[in-house]
């Protein structure tokens, strides 16, 4: 069952609850929300629940339906992030593991760890004991073979994840291993279940050969009763008629699991196929579906692999998948994971110190504005977003150094550029850029609680907003839409008003810091709305770790061929230009300013070859910042 505590209980009241409860022959679990904390009570017997509503301190007492109890989203509305030493699984990111099936030699796994860190893989993956079919094909190096991995692992920085087949190994391999495998043939080995689940650590759930999903989350039910509360599941495919492939893929399974359960679930397109070939699209198919990870078998050299060579992907071919991933994640409003820094901030582009007042990041709006989700998908969710009323207060608030870090919209694929931000950093000369994020813009309805679309006649959001969404409003004959100063602030507002026939367009991270619900999902005209932001902080501090793009601005002199001759200098360098905007010069009517974003080339004297040779026929010439983008 589950007992939600009334707000500012009596840490006493507490106390006596959970003791309540575990005389009562309760497994007791607290689970801390951002808006109620509650206890989770599980156990073999029954009481009636009006005696546990009766404690002081107690809001309310709901009975947990589903025979999984500790796995149910009944049991906790949040998603669950499991956290692999500086890795998360779940959220907004893509975790992706990677490696051979079998640790074969040292040789063999030190190269693919190599390759898989360096294309982005944030796991390194690699069986020691090997479960299979024949008992005359290769059952592992056994310990040695773990010793290596770990070895593997530490010498690229990657945890190490591994099969484990037998409750004798659980001690040993606790040692060497920074996440259990549980496969699809011991999924429902309960006595190992046990074993894993009283030891603490991270587990892979693979799903069995023919489970059903329910019986998959009964299994994550016995790790969880014994002490693991960080599991992932892992679809893997399953056993059918179908011949084509080795399992048939069963991506349904995730937004079952998503609706029925708060565990990260992660897709394994490598046994599910059995063949090279089908790896990569169905390994794209699960980020499409929602996945929240993969796990990708690949091998150095697939071809004389001692274990499931054919569905093995040479590095070259998991390099491919990773760019291929990189692109998609934004799509679905998500990003690849990445190994951070070894900082407490994952700032991707500086190697300063951290102190607690660099964990905030300035950004304008409210509480669940796009920019805020934008923050904690580049930074991640260590820091904390500083909401300000207009874009000169993140300047300022940086300059003031209540904030290290500030997060702008600069530029919109439907609406264009924020002009007002360019002007912005032309004017703080003391601020520079450090990064850029791009994010999907996904609009969604959003009401009261309860409410519906035909109760809906006035709908709030940014003008912006509105315009995007202007022919879903226009197909509402009743419907009108109303200017509001930002989107998320649209849905506080009709948060505040309780009017039923008010509405708001904004995210769906709005819908839930405000508790409002999402009536309509994706009602904007164009799918391909895409907001990219600018990092920026204190240009004393901006420091670049191998930038391949700039940002700067340059003015030229009233004469024909002016900017034709700048932008000559950077084509015979090899430039690529990613943007050109003029702006005009405050103070000086009829004069422009021109604003650019290029790709610096991998010879990297290259762009300041060409800021010199802009000297010859431009004035005025600034860079704005020299930074690193990922996607």
């Amino acid at each position: 069952m589950i007992i939600i505590l009334k707000q500012n209980i009596n840490p006493r009241d507490k106390d006596y609850i959970q003791n309540f409860l575990e005389n009562k022959g309760f497994a007791v679990r607290e689970i801390v929300g951002d808006e109620e904390t509650i206890f989770g009570a599980v156990g073999k017997i029954s009481i009636d629940f009006r005696e546990v509503e009766v404690l002081t301190g107690v809001s309310r007492v709901i009975p947990i339906s589903k025979p999984y109890k500790l796995a149910s989203r009944e049991l906790k509305k949040e998603n669950t992030i499991v956290h692999v030493g500086r890795v998360k699984i779940g959220g907004n990111r893509v975790a992706v593991i990677a490696g051979p099936c079998a640790v074969e030699s040292r040789e063999q796994i030190f190269k693919a760890a190599k390759a898989v860190r360096q294309s982005g893989a944030v796991m390194l993956r690699g069986g020691a004991f090997k479960p299979r079919t024949s008992p005359y094909s290769f059952q592992g190096m056994g310990e040695e073979g773990l010793k290596i991995l770990k070895e593997a692992g530490e010498s690229v920085g990657l945890p190490v994840v591994s099969e484990i087949v037998g409750t004798a190994h659980v001690d040993m391999m606790g040692e060497y291993v920074d996440v259990f495998q549980i496969g699809a043939r011991n999924m429902q080995n309960f006595e190992l279940l046990k074993a894993v689940g009283a030891k603490g650590m991270p587990v892979v759930l693979k799903r069995g050969l023919a489970a059903t999903i329910e019986e998959w989350l009964m299994a994550a039910e016995y790790l969880m009763a014994h002490g693991s509360d960080n599991i992932i599941l892992c679809e893997r495919g399953i056993r059918t008629f179908e011949t084509y492939t080795r399992n048939t893929l069963d991506l349904s399974a995730i937004p079952v699991i998503q609706q029925l359960s708060h565990l990260p679930i992660i897709v394994d397109p490598s046994h599910a196929t059995g063949l090279r070939a089908k790896v990569s699209p169905m390994a794209l198919a699960a980020i499409a579906a929602g996945a929240d990870g993969l796990v990708v078998e690949v091998h150095p050299d697939p071809d004389n692999a001692m274990s499931d060579g054919p569905q093995s992907l040479y590095p070259e071919e998991f390099e491919k998948l990773m760019r291929d991933l990189q692109a998609l994640s934004p799509v679905v409003g998500k990003e690849i994971e990445k190994i951070p820094a070894s900082r407490p901030i994952n700032v991707r582009t500086t190697d300063t110190a951290v102190t607690d007042k660099e964990k905030f990041i300035a950004f304008q709006g409210v509480r669940g504005a796009y920019s805020e989700k934008a923050i904690h998908s580049y930074f991640g969710d260590e820091v904390t977003a500083s909401p300000k009323t207009e874009f000169r207060d993140v300047f300022e608030s940086i300059l003031k150094g209540d904030s290290a870090f500030g997060v702008i919209p600069i530029e919109n694929s439907l609406a264009g550029t924020i002009n007002e931000n360019i002007d912005l950093l032309l004017s703080y000369p003391d601020i520079s850029v450090v990064g850029e994020h791009k994010i999907r813009i996904v609009h969604n309805l959003i009401g009261l609680p309860g409410s519906s679309i035909d109760k809906i006649s006035e709908v709030y959001s940014h003008p912006q907003g509105l315009a995007q969404c202007a022919d879903f409003i226009d197909k509402h004959a009743g419907m009108k839409g109303i200017p509001f100063y930002d989107t998320a602030g649209a849905v506080a507002h009709i948060a505040e008003q309780k009017n039923a026939k008010h509405g708001a367009i904004a995210g769906e991270e709005a819908a839930r810091v405000y508790g409002m619900e999402i009536l309509i999902e994706s009602i904007e005209t164009n799918p391909r709305n895409y907001t990219k932001f600018f990092i920026i902080t204190r240009t004393d501090r901006a420091k670049y770790e191998n930038p391949n793009r700039a940002a700067f601005t340059f003015s030229t002199p009233d004469k024909a061929g002016a900017l034709f001759s700048c932008l000559k200098v950077l084509a015979d360098k090899g430039i690529n230009m990613k943007k050109l905007e003029s702006r005009p010069i405050h103070g000086k009517p009829w004069q422009y300013t021109f604003f650019l974003t290029v790709d610096i080339p991998e010879n990297s004297t290259a762009f300041e070859e060409a800021v010199k040779g802009l000297l010859k026929y431009s004035e005025d010439i600034r860079v704005l910042g020299k930074y690193r983008v990922e996607n």
